[in-house]
C-alpha cells in the first residue's frame, strides 16, 4: 500500500509516465501500471481518479511523443 501511494503521490506532483516512474522505483511498467490502475483504486479512490486523468492524458498524447523521439533519432544519426 506504501509503495502504491508513494507513486501515486509522485505522478501527481511530476506528472511524469508510467515508463519514468518504473525506473525511479526501479519496478517493472507493467507493477506501476497495475499499482496505479487496480492497487490505487481500492486504497484512495480520489487520488484514483486524479491519476487516471494524468494516464490517460499520457495515452492521448503518446503518438507525438513517439514522433518527436523518433526525429530526434534520426538528427542525432544524421
Amino acid at each position: 500500500n506504501e509503495r502504491v501511494l508513494k507513486e501515486a503521490d509522485y505522478i501527481l506532483k511530476t506528472k511524469d509516465t508510467i515508463r519514468q516512474l518504473a525506473n525511479i522505483f526501479c519496478i517493472s511498467k507493467s507493477t506501476v501500471h497495475k499499482d496505479l490502475k487496480e492497487r490505487l483504486k481500492h486504497i484512495d479512490y480520489e487520488k484514483y481518479i486524479e491519476v487516471k486523468k494524468i494516464m490517460e492524458y499520457h495515452i492521448m498524447i503518446r503518438h507525438i511523443r513517439g514522433g518527436e523521439s523518433t526525429k530526434n533519432k534520426y538528427l542525432k544519426t544524421g
